[in-house]
């Protein structure tokens, strides 16, 4: 269950820089805005396999 909460502490604290950057930047096409984005769908992705893993 560790990887469990490392996973959801790291989604979390990613989703709040997605949010931040959206805030400072004008346009969501910003390359920063699309990478943050891209990295926490990797991360959700590897948490939703593992959630996966689990519950089989």
């Amino acid at each position: 269950m560790v990887k469990i909460d490392e996973m959801d502490k790291r989604v979390c604290e990613m989703r709040q820089n997605l949010q931040k950057l959206i805030s400072e930047k004008t346009n969501l096409l910003d390359p920063e805005v699309i990478i943050a984005s891209q990295k926490l769908d990797v991360v959700l992705n590897e948490y939703h396999a593992i959630l996966r893993k689990i519950l089989e």
